[in-house]
């Protein structure tokens, strides 16, 4: 029980990767506050977390929102007591339009509404988090990151610009709280076998599997380990690391 006794965020926790971090922290004796503005995704993660014979309570959080933070924080501290992990999982790949664009063609919308959620919610995540966490005497923050955050693809370019600041902020982060008690790290997804992928068409999900050395695409639980490990004790020499979670994406 790696978690026994801490209360847990996990923003975007209705769904994929989100909900199955949500599910480890439980599994590992966290209270889990389960944040989405997806609220019957929200609701079935915490079913799930309560059959399972764990605690988990729902909260509605838009990430763009400073004060839906700070809503999320208030309830972890009366829920739960306090606030000792935070996971910032929820993001988007793609913007208001639904189409990817060569940068001179990118709508200023799309690239506003992907850097708003998938960068400026992690940094209204970690402004809230991090004096909950100082009040707790210390704790862990993991962002979910992507292999994007290292490498580039064509059409991209929000998407690839907000991720590579996901772990630019995670680092100087981690740098000005190491000496409170508060690390901070961040872990790179592949190609992860979640709910938007299963949408794709046969021939493109087996194009993105061929793009892992490892021949498949990943499970939202590996990745889940990896969020786990880096919230827990196990990893309390670890802070401002990246963590490819990738079938070897960028060994290539």
């Amino acid at each position: 029980m790696l978690l026994k006794g801490k209360s847990a965020l996990v923003t975007g926790g209705g769904s994929g990767i989100g909900r199955a971090i949500a599910l480890a922290y439980a599994r590992e004796g966290a209270n889990v506050l389960v944040a989405d503005i997806n609220a019957e995704g929200g609701q079935g993660t915490v079913e799930s977390i309560r059959s399972a014979g764990g605690n988990g309570v729902f909260l509605f959080l838009d990430v763009t929102r400073a004060e839906d933070h700070q809503n999320a924080i208030a309830l972890a501290e009366k829920t739960f007591g306090g606030l000792h992990v935070a996971c910032n999982n929820a993001g988007i790949s793609i913007g208001p339009s639904g189409v990817y664009q060569p940068l001179v063609d990118v709508d200023l919308a799309d690239w506003l509404r992907i850097l708003e959620v998938n960068l400026t919610g992690v940094f209204h995540g970690m402004r809230a988090q991090i004096p909950a966490l100082l009040k707790a005497g210390g704790g862990a923050v993991v962002n979910v990151a992507s292999i994007m955050s290292q490498v580039a693809r064509s059409g991209l370019s929000p998407y690839v610009a907000s991720k590579h600041g996901v772990v630019g902020l995670t680092r100087a982060t981690a740098i000005e709280y190491a000496s409170q008690g508060i690390r901070v790290n961040a872990v790179g997804p592949g190609y992860i076998d979640t709910p938007i992928l299963e949408r794709r068409d046969a021939a493109t999900r087996e194009v993105l599997k061929g793009l892992h050395p490892i021949g498949r695409l990943g499970r939202p639980e590996e990745v889940a380990e990896a969020v786990l490990w880096l919230s827990s004790p196990r990893a309390s020499f670890v802070t401002g690391a990246y963590y490819p979670v990738d079938g070897g994406f960028l060994a290539q």
